[in-house]
């Protein structure tokens, strides 16, 4: 198979990202963690209204203090609740934009949705929407 320079750009681009981003603003924090390949970084906020209104910023910056961008996401994981439904309302509207304008898949979970899993923290949501098949980009 022939590839063109931008299939080939394209290619190597998605084989090289692999940082996932896992967004959490049910409870009386707002949790972001960041799962990279060598490493796992998080960082908290309080959960309030002038918070909620400047998720984005927050999220920007906690990527530029790692030295990465939204485009180097792969894969986003949203907690929707229960909880706070003006958090988890906005937070999904991001998440959702991101889909849009960077292509970045989503996955909606709930801590629910892993009632019968084993080692049910923040470093294993991706893995554990893969195991009880969370669909992607839903909602």
């Amino acid at each position: 198979m022939i590839l063109s320079s931008s299939e080939l750009e394209l290619t190597l681009e998605n084989k090289t990202k692999m940082n996932k981003l896992i967004i959490d603003v049910v409870n009386e924090k707002i949790f972001l963690m960041l799962i990279t390949i060598r490493d796992t970084y998080n960082i908290t906020y309080d959960n309030t209204k002038i918070n909620y209104e400047k998720l984005t910023v927050i999220i920007n910056d906690f990527l530029n203090s790692k030295s990465l961008k939204i485009r180097d996401i792969s894969n986003i994981y949203i907690n929707r609740g229960s909880g706070s439904f003006a958090g988890i309302r906005n937070s999904l509207s991001i998440v959702k934009a991101f889909n849009i304008a960077r292509k970045i898949d989503y996955y909606c979970y709930s801590l629910d949705d892993f009632k019968d899993g084993e080692n049910i923290s923040y470093e294993n949501i991706p893995d554990l929407c893969d195991k009880f098949k969370i669909k992607k980009n839903l909602i």
